[in-house]
């Protein structure tokens, strides 16, 4: 940053110089405005360049003679005569005409008449001697800078090196431009004005490159430690959730990005936070589930053992169930494991969603008559064609056929139907009762969720059914919502993406 700082002002310095420079020559372009009109007039008199000397060595000084002349007749207030290109001859004497007398004699011709005294050399008046109207020295140094060109660039008096690049001023004159003047750049300005600025540049320039410095030192270090206190922050959240203090939540309230850095450093650190949770909860729900039978048919085995119970048939056959539930659970367990990480296997086809659904009931129709419970399905008027697995969708359909045989109680109906709405395939199962309450609806699709009317061992099943059915549900791209019952109880919604045939 700060060389930063130190760059951009040394480039302004050069910059200021510069533009100083320019702003120095358009000054001197301005300064010989007198110079072009005079130059303008003497061409519409003379018709061209005419009077500009002829000779090399006099053109080079021309322009610095003229520049004098001006400046005298500024100073004097009167016209100075300008200096002649080059004197003119003087005309050749007449010759001798003979003159004859009337009766034809000759005479001698007179003798030429002696050339006339010179004319006295036009008044000028002297200066005067105060020294405030003395022709001041050239202090911009313009009479060694100064080109005259012609319309055309041509080189006509004055400095012979101009550039193309230096700045001009055009001679107009009869409304058409007939020359330039060209000022080359001095080596540096040299006028009072001029020295003086460029001197308190020069005094200045090192005074605020320093105080700029020192303020670009000053704002780096208070900005970084502005950014690094948030950063230093952050560094130390993140070894404590490495180290599992998911607890741990940063200031949030900055407005910048280290501000939303933060926020989503809480949400990860809340996210990471319920999780744990939910692991701690399903290790000691699973240790329960796989505790409660196995506990069961050890006690089974142990009467046996002792000779409390008979070893007959009857004891086998429940430690057998026992065996069989502790089976279902550990499936159960092992297929929602397998759905959490993505590697729930489907083997999907094309299948009438319906067709398979009454299927189902159908199977579990013995199961309803025993428990009382009276069902019935509404035939859809519309294609329900799905790409799914049907084995898996039979898992779905038995997990709810069997809540509804285990909490429903005797003379329960139990409804069915389907319709469709914008490609999605809808199928609905209602029940009369008994009611879920509205916090128990949010969590029916957790693991080891159980109403709490329907804990008693007595109705079997872990809690684990309707979570398997939802993981279920959303491997094959669909969903799985509960809400309360027209019928008063609950009511089940499965939707799926309709294939259209």
């Amino acid at each position: 940053m700060l060389a930063v700082a130190a760059t951009a002002l040394v480039l302004m310095r050069q910059n200021v110089m510069r533009s100083f420079a320019e702003y120095a020559v358009s000054i001197e372009l301005d300064r010989l405005d007198e110079l072009s009109n005079s130059l303008a007039r003497r061409y519409q008199t003379r018709g061209g360049w005419q009077f500009v000397p002829a000779e090399r060595e006099a053109r080079a000084e021309w322009i610095a003679i003229e520049l004098a002349r001006l400046q005298r007749q500024r100073q004097l207030g009167v016209a100075v005569p300008e200096a002649p290109a080059a004197p003119a001859p003087p005309a050749p004497p007449a010759p001798p005409v003979a003159i004859r007398e009337p009766l034809g004699r000759a005479v001698a011709p007179e003798p030429p008449a002696p050339p006339a005294p010179p004319l006295p050399p036009p008044f000028i008046p002297e200066p005067p001697d105060e020294p405030s109207v003395l022709p001041p020295v050239d202090e911009l140094g313009l009479q060694d800078r100064v080109t005259l060109l012609g319309a055309d660039g041509r080189y006509l008096a004055g400095y012979s090196g101009s550039a193309g690049t230096d700045a001009r001023r055009a001679i107009i004159s009869g409304g058409k431009t007939v020359g330039y003047l060209a000022v080359a750049r001095g080596a540096r300005p040299s006028d009072a004005m001029a020295r003086t600025f460029v001197q308190q540049m020069k005094d200045s320039l090192p005074i605020i490159i320093g105080a700029s410095l020192a303020l670009s030192a000053l704002a780096a270090m208070l900005l970084a430690a502005h950014f690094r206190k948030p950063i230093l922050r952050l560094a130390e959240g993140a070894r404590d959730l490495a180290d599992g203090h998911y607890e741990r939540r940063l200031p949030d309230a900055r407005s910048d990005e280290l501000g939303d850095l933060a926020a989503t450093f809480n949400q990860l650190a809340d996210k990471l936070g319920r999780a744990e949770t939910s692991r701690r909860q399903w290790v000691a729900d699973t240790s329960h589930e796989l505790r409660t039978p196995l506990s069961v048919l050890r006690a089974q085995l142990e009467a046996v053992q002792d000779g409390v119970r008979p070893a007959n048939a009857d004891s086998t056959a429940a430690m057998l169930r026992q065996v069989l539930s502790l089976n279902k659970l550990i499936d159960e367990l092992y297929a929602l494991a397998r759905a959490d990480v993505g590697e729930l296997a489907l083997q999907r086809h094309q299948i009438d969603l319906w067709q398979l659904a009454t299927e189902q009931a159908s199977a579990f129709s013995d199961k309803f008559s025993a428990a009382g419970l009276a069902f019935h399905a509404v035939p859809p008027t519309e294609a329900s064609t799905v790409l799914a697995d049907s084995e898996r969708l039979r898992q779905v359909f038995a997990n709810l056929f069997e809540n509804c045989i285990r909490y429903c109680g005797a003379g329960a109906r139990i409804a069915m139907q389907l319709n469709t709405e914008g490609g999605v395939v809808k199928l609905t199962i209602d029940d009369s009762g008994p009611g879920v309450s509205e916090a128990a609806l949010a969590r029916l699709g957790e693991r080891f969720f159980r109403v709490e009317g329907s804990r008693s061992r007595e109705h079997g099943g872990a809690g684990l059914g309707l979570a398997l059915v939802q993981r279920i549900m959303q491997a094959h791209g669909g969903t799985l919502t509960f809400a309360r019952s027209p019928m008063g109880g609950l009511q089940v919604r499965l939707a799926m993406p309709m294939v259209v045939t």
